[in-house]
């Protein structure tokens, strides 16, 4: 790894004892940052998610303890409270815990609340941010989030409550000059879709949904709200999706770099 400059502060290796949030980034290893790479090669133990590829899980050193903690939809592995406490038990073993979700742990990936339970306990943790999918699935698909002809603002929402609808602020999100990115909502596209409708957007509305962003099973779909639900059935797309609406997906032609499967 190509060394720090030396007036860059550096936080050192791992310490026993504490527990690291760390982000994954949307799939791609190479999107990880410098200091996830480090703290993932140092840890003792790794509590990670299902979203977490293989090529990163291949990272952590051969007599790390892993303990799969994934949360897919109707099938949570650990539930949330009973991990966050796992975490504290963890820690106080003086392990280097590290807990490695993807994209990153503080958009929609339940750090905060993770970190909550860290702190009531008085464990020591440190958060390293990571490439959320907004941000590496767009690019990798060649859809920027904001664009001075077509998007001013952006907004990330989750298509999955905690009680499970999708009760979204619509008349704030059916709105023009801005990029609407939905994570989770593969299920409630079509809903999703009426909705957006209902509230003041067009039915030609441009909208996307791309499959495994980053990641060489990477597929986009587009098309506009009226029809992307049923193009997305006929396509035959699986989570992990994320889905973006908005004007800026009109360049996804012209700026498309990044190699994908067909089908």
């Amino acid at each position: 790894m190509t060394p720090l400059p030396p007036d860059f502060p550096n936080r050192g290796p791992a310490a026993p004892g504490t527990v690291y949030l760390v982000g994954a980034g949307p799939g791609d290893p190479e999107l990880l940052t410098l200091r996830a790479l480090r703290i993932i090669g140092e840890a003792d133990v790794l509590v990670f998610d299902h979203l977490v590829s293989d090529a990163i899980l291949s990272l952590v050193k051969p007599d790390a303890e892993r303990i799969y903690a994934g949360k897919e939809r109707g099938n949570h592995a650990v539930p949330q409270e009973d991990l966050n406490l796992m975490l504290v038990r963890l820690a106080r073993q003086n392990l280097r815990v590290v807990r490695l979700k993807g994209g990153d742990p503080y958009t929609f990936g339940r750090g905060g609340e993770e970190v909550e339970t860290l702190k009531e306990h008085g464990v020591p943790f440190e958060v390293v941010p990571g490439i959320t999918a907004a941000a590496g699935v767009a690019a990798f698909a060649g859809i920027p989030l904001t664009h001075r002809n077509y998007a001013q603002a952006c907004v990330f929402v989750t298509g999955h409550l905690k009680d499970g609808s999708m009760n979204l602020d619509w008349p704030g999100l059916a709105r023009r000059r801005q990029t609407v990115i939905i994570y989770m909502g593969l299920h409630g596209l079509a809903h999703l879709c009426e909705q957006l409708i209902a509230h003041g957007l067009p039915a030609d509305w441009p909208a996307a949904i791309v499959q495994q962003g980053t990641t060489p099973n990477q597929r986009t779909v587009t098309g506009t709200l009226a029809t992307l639900p049923d193009l997305a059935t006929v396509a035959g797309l699986k989570p992990p999706t994320l889905i973006i609406v908005g004007e800026v997906v009109r360049l996804k032609d012209k700026l498309s770099w990044f190699p994908e499967i067909t089908a």
